[in-house]
């Protein structure tokens, strides 16, 4: 009865620890959003940011539901400055999943740096072209029936950085297909470079 009792207890300290974790990165996350910047050759409104860094570190040590969290706690956490009816926090949410699960469900499979980097990769692919879709079909429309933003008005963006952009298509053709590989990649790295040092403390 004790040795049962005994693993009840690890069990629950095992549980409240990671629950202590993804909260920590979930702030992480939402203070590295405000660090923030344009590429001069896509649209103004995509920026790159780190902050899906703390969610892929999540889903490493402790499995994709632990990155997902992460992500829904940055983003539920931004709610409160939103200036986009939620559509920014939705789409935000939506590419941080498509990066994060993939990528730590490829790596959960065999850890090593090979299937880390692999699993990121594949997460880029999937998070630029799920994103692309979902920005053609669901969230450029979405802005113009919540918040009356023309569709056009999107598209001149575009316009500004890349004369090719003339339609809600060439937008999500050259600017924010290439703009979340880019992003993907830049995370990648980044994830890459702090993982191992960071281990130890994750993994604790």
């Amino acid at each position: 009865m004790a040795a049962v009792n005994q693993k009840a207890i690890k069990k629950e300290m095992s549980h409240t620890k990671s629950i202590t974790k993804i909260a920590v990165l979930g702030v992480l996350a939402f203070i590295i959003m405000f660090a923030e910047f344009p590429l001069p050759m896509f649209a103004a409104f995509l920026k790159i940011d780190f902050s899906d860094v703390p969610a892929l570190l999540a889903g490493f040590s402790m499995g994709p539901w632990a990155g997902i969290m992460v992500e829904v706690v940055k983003n539920f956490l931004h709610l409160f400055r939103s200036q986009t009816a939620f559509i920014g926090e939705a789409a935000n949410l939506l590419t941080g999943i498509l990066l994060v699960a993939p990528a730590s469900l490829i790596y959960s499979m065999h850890k090593s740096k090979k299937t880390a980097i692999i699993g990121m990769l594949a997460g880029t692919l999937i998070m630029a072209v799920g994103m692309s879709v979902a920005n053609y079909f669901i969230i450029v429309p979405l802005y113009q029936k919540l918040l009356n933003i023309p569709t056009q008005a999107v598209i001149a963006m575009g316009t500004h950085a890349n004369a090719r952009i003339v339609d809600l298509k060439t937008l999500v053709v050259y600017s924010i297909l290439p703009f979340n590989i880019i992003k993907g990649i830049l995370v990648t790295i980044a994830t890459a470079l702090i993982y191992k040092r960071l281990s130890p403390l994750l993994h604790r």
